[in-house]
């Protein structure tokens, strides 16, 4: 069958999206893209993930390949340097996927060590031949996504040459390599609009993208077949309906969710902070809990104290004004937006200044403790044993009498993150469970023991008479009794780990057929079944 075109794959296995949201590190994982995908999101891309590693590290490609019904149409994101481990890669997800994308827009240091990402964009053969080579051989078209180069002539040569290698989609962040970090800045739309305009595949466009609005104003500019959004989403993964839910709505939603489909706990962490970040600038109190959550019921107890916090200033009507002019309560979600690479000079600036100052001072000797007057100075409580007491610790004390003084109790310190007691107890709780399942278990054998003996007291066993020799009778064991016994001894050995379940299986499995209770095939195929289930 014929590998579909740009426009086609587009229209068809995409479903002309237009609303996309873009592979994150980390970010993009299953549950935020089903949470993105419930509120608008027509197309949604995985994270990163190193292609190498892929081919190489079984563990890390069944994390990476968790997906599900719902989760359609998807797009996998890979970074690579060398054709072959590009397509090895893709061969392992082209079944689960509509499309798999090159990574060549990552300006991390990370990826200028690893070659790969943006620092490929110099090396035009290599990324020919990375695309062209999964073009050739997969059964699933090849998409990728970049930066901006230096000049509009060269952005544009750079897109065609992609176009010729194979790429069917090809996604344009409107920023260079060098822009990131605290040199950031927006995004340039006309850069993308010319690509859009001299390539011959769907283009979609990614930068400056904070609201719906934007969206369509991004549309309509340059003329792009789709608008993909990173951390516009993040912040508020309702952006594609237009809507600005509550902070704790946006995250339990969320959390019910991993609920269903597990992952990292730093995946969470990090999501959370995002959604909350104008709300943890108010109450910073909140940030300590959320940073040293460590289950699933702690980040869902940190966010009923996100509401609780919140619906106090809800109830009285605190609200704050964004740049735009527009009253925004900061318990609603909405976009960060970063500072100006020129605001961010002057604090730079102004900070080198205060230190060359105080480097001065040092040197005169007109002050021999250099402190800032600004900044108050903590002052710590001393423990009994001489050192600083910890602010956070449950006991005011340092860390080392913490430790011993909750070995001794038993007791928890949160803020040490000592559990020991919780520990104890859970340990107890395991303990009494599997004392009471021994008990059960060796109250059924007595149980199935007096039965047999009654049935041998009250009845015996008939020996075969002269008169019936020759007929053929249902196979019975000979000794019931002895049997019975047989079956006790196995079951007590299991329980104290000294037989395997093989063995288990196959006396059990004599003493149904005795009993007339033996499955067929098809029973035991259907038990399986429902077990899995």
């Amino acid at each position: 069958m014929e590998k579909k075109s740009g426009h086609d794959f587009w229209q068809t296995s995409l479903g002309g999206a237009k609303y996309v949201v873009a592979p994150m590190v980390a970010q993009s994982e299953l549950p935020w893209r089903l949470l993105s995908r419930r509120h608008g999101a027509q197309l949604c891309y995985t994270p990163m993930y190193h292609s190498h590693l892929f081919c190489r590290d079984a563990a890390y490609r069944k994390v990476a390949m968790e997906t599900n019904g719902e989760d359609k149409p998807l797009i996998f994101q890979f970074c690579a340097n060398d054709p072959d481990v590009f397509l090895e890669a893709a061969r392992h997800v082209e079944h689960i996927c509509q499309g798999v994308d090159l990574n060549l827009g990552c300006p991390q240091g990370i990826a200028r060590r690893g070659h790969y990402g943006a620092f490929l964009q110099d090396e035009w053969d290599l990324v020919f031949k990375i695309i062209n080579h999964a073009h050739k051989n997969l059964s699933i078209p090849v998409t990728c996504k970049i930066r901006v180069l230096e000049t509009l002539e060269k952005t544009v040569e750079y897109a065609k040459m992609l176009e010729r290698a194979g790429a069917q989609i090809i996604t344009v962040h409107g920023r260079t390599r060098e822009m990131k970090g605290q040199l950031t800045g927006l995004a340039d739309w006309n850069l993308i609009k010319a690509i859009k305009e001299a390539v011959n595949v769907p283009v979609f466009a990614n930068g400056n993208i904070q609201s719906l609005v934007d969206v369509e104003r991004c549309l309509e500019e340059t003329g792009v077949d789709g608008v993909m959004s990173a951390e516009g989403n993040l912040h508020n993964p309702y952006l594609f309906e237009g809507k600005y839910p509550t902070v704790w709505e946006a995250a339990d939603e969320y959390l019910e969710l991993v609920k269903q489909f597990p992952c990292s706990m730093s995946t969470i962490r990090s999501h959370l902070f995002r959604l909350w970040h104008h709300t943890l600038e108010k109450h910073q109190h909140l940030r300590i809990p959320l940073s040293k959550a460590r289950i699933l019921e702690d980040m869902v107890a940190v966010s009923q104290e996100v509401k609780i916090c919140c619906m106090e200033d809800v109830n009285e009507g605190d609200e704050e004004k964004h740049k735009d002019g527009k009253v925004q309560p900061y318990w609603l979600c909405q976009p960060y937006f970063r500072p100006s690479p020129e605001e961010t000079l002057k604090k730079v600036e102004a900070t080198a200044a205060k230190k060359r100052a105080m480097e001065e001072i040092s040197e005169k000797g007109e002050d021999n403790t250099i402190t800032d007057s600004s900044q108050p100075q903590m002052k710590y409580d001393l423990c009994p044993c001489g050192n600083p007491c910890s602010l956070r610790c449950s006991f005011k004390i340092c860390k080392q009498c913490c430790k011993k003084k909750c070995k001794a109790l038993p007791a928890d310190c949160t803020g040490h993150n000592l559990l020991i007691k919780t520990r104890l107890e859970r340990k107890r709780r395991e303990a009494e469970e599997k004392a009471k399942i021994k008990v059960d278990l060796k109250n059924q054998i007595v149980v199935e023991d007096s039965s047999i003996q009654g049935k041998q007291t009250s009845g015996g066993i008939k020996k075969e008479s002269e008169s019936t020799k020759g007929v053929n009778h249902p196979k019975v064991p000979v000794d019931t009794l002895e049997h019975a016994k047989e079956i006790s001894t196995i079951k007590e050995d299991i329980l104290n780990g000294e037989r395997t379940s093989f063995e288990e299986s196959e006396t059990l499995n004599r003493q149904n057929e005795s009993d007339g209770t033996s499955f067929t095939k098809d029973e035991e195929n259907t038990c399986d079944v429902e077990s899995v289930r």
